[in-house]
This record gives structure tokens, sequence and C-alpha cells, in this order.
């Protein structure tokens, strides 16, 4: 079997970005393309993936082929990968499974969107369609809605508290604050946080991420050409994967993430490791309280 490791990685900064979807991946592309330690000619890509919702519908139709003639990329097969919130990751997972299966040498992973053009009632829009459309968002349901109910429902099971959802925040803002790509750059007191106004009882201003433009861009290669590019890769060991049901109501809960126990556990078996020997993880913190479900989901808390 094929190992596989990152040899580049790129990424626009996050906001309010002046330039629109193909000049943002485009720059992401080109940053990436620049970090890798020797030459690297695009051209040698043999496939791609992006990660987009499309947010807003730009371009619903062909985005990774529409982006990807902008970065040097002309005649590669590519394709967008849409998994809401996963898009991304999803992409990446798809540009390793590429090189593990032995069908590509070079393949592009990355992720976009352009969220900051469209007047609050589109984003609303935009951020309720990956949810249950006909029992959910046509019901009225919300986006932060959604994990306001999952955090009471925390709150009840297993006696959490909203300062366990401030104390995330602090944390977050000061990773924030010392982030020069990051789009929130300023830390915020316990007291600041826990005193927002409130946005879906119990989540306020500080429970909830922004909406953001930007884009990234990480190039994965074969181990028999890795060393073509650097010395020093970043070896992927492994990647799980896993989905649920999408509505609330047709969850067993809705205080557990089931999909991310089975692609924990997936990938955990595949590394040969368990969640005790993960020094740093990284996990989807669209609010606090999915950051809360998420670390113990992944078996990081008791």
């Amino acid at each position: 079997m094929v190992d596989v490791a990152i040899i580049g990685a790129g990424q626009t900064k996050y906001g309010n970005h002046p330039l629109g979807l193909k000049g943002m991946w485009a720059e992401a592309a080109e940053n990436a393309f620049s970090s890798v330690d020797q030459d690297f000619d695009p051209r040698q890509i043999d496939e791609a993936f992006i990660g987009s919702v499309a947010f807003g519908g730009a371009q619903l139709g062909n985005t990774a082929a529409l982006l990807t003639e902008h970065s040097g990329m002309q005649g590669v097969g590519v394709r967008r990968v849409e998994n809401a919130c996963a898009s991304s990751g999803f992409a990446l997972r798809d540009a390793w499974m590429a090189i593990k299966s032995g069908q590509a040498d070079i393949v592009v992973a990355g992720g976009i969107e352009k969220m900051n053009d469209l007047s609050p009632e589109r984003k609303r829009f935009w951020l309720g369609v990956s949810g249950d459309t006909e029992w959910e968002r046509l019901a009225g349901l919300t986006f932060p809605g959604t994990y306001a109910l999952m955090a009471r429902r925390h709150f009840h099971e297993h006696h959490s508290t909203h300062d366990d959802l401030v104390h995330i925040s602090v944390k977050n803002h000061m990773h924030g604050f010392e982030n020069q790509h990051a789009h929130l750059r300023k830390q915020v007191s316990f007291e600041k946080a826990a005193s927002g106004f409130m946005v879906a009882d119990p989540l306020t201003l500080y429970d909830c991420c922004p909406t953001s433009d930007g884009a990234s861009c990480v190039i994965l290669a074969a181990d028999h050409v890795v060393r073509q590019f650097t010395d020093d890769p970043v070896w992927v060991r492994s990647s799980g994967a896993g989905s649920d049901r999408l509505a609330l109501h047709d969850r067993p809960t809705i205080t557990q993430l089931m999909a991310s126990q089975k692609a924990a556990k997936s990938a955990y078996s595949a590394a040969g490791i368990t969640a005790q020997d993960v020094d740093l993880a990284e996990v989807h913190d669209c609010f606090t309280i999915a950051e809360m479900i998420a670390t113990e989901d992944l078996g990081f808390t008791e």
C-alpha cells in the first residue's frame, strides 16, 4: 500500500477578503506551490479535489474546473466536494485515497467559500441549506438554533453549564489572536464572553463563529516521489470517516455525534494509536458546543 505525505500547504487570510473565488483560490494555491522545498510545477498534479458548499450559489456548477484554470492546473482532473462543514475535510480524504489506491502520485486538496458578499438574510438561507430542509429549515430552525438545542440537552443530560462553553470561547479567541491568518484577532475575557448578547438560547455572540471568506490548499504526494520535493514531509498515517442521521429528531441522541465516533475509531485503528496518544487536535467549532461534543466523541475526555 502506498504511503502518502503532505509536501506543501497554503492559505489566504480569513475574514472579509477583497478578492472573489478565482482570486482567493489562486492566492491559496500559489502559497501552497511556493511552500514546497524544491521547485514545484502545477503541471505535475494528477488530480484535484476542492471542498465547497458554493455558498451563495455564485458558482454552483463546475466550481473546481473554474478555479483550477486560474492556478496553472489546466487539464487536470478536478471536482468539487460538497459535504457541508466537512467539505474540505472530505476533499483531503479523497485526495489521500486517490494516492493510496495507486491511481495518482500528486494530488491537490483544498477548500474555499465566499460568504461575506451576501445580505444577512441570504447568509441565513445558505447557512441552513445543509440541514433537513423539509422538516427543520421550512419549520424555522436556524443553524444557531440547531446547536442551541444540542447545548440545552447537553446541559440537561451531563450537567454542563454555559460557563464551560465560555472557557472554550476564551481559549479559541486567544489562539485566533496569535494567528496571522485568523478572522478574529482579539482576545476576549471570560466576563465579556459570558455576557455577550443572546443569539439562540443559551448561545451568545461569543459562542458563535463569524461567516468568513477564505481558501486553503494542500499538496499530497506518494512515497516514491516525495523526496523529489522535500526532505521533511508530513506523513498522513490514516483517515476515518462517518455519517449520521441529518435531522435532530431522527438521531438517537443529540449530545453525541455518532459520525465523529465512527470516524475516530477507524482512524485510530488504522494508525495504531488511541486517543491518549494524541498531543494536538483541531476540531470543528462553528459553535462552542460543537467543540465540546466533538472533543468528547473523539475520546479526549472521560
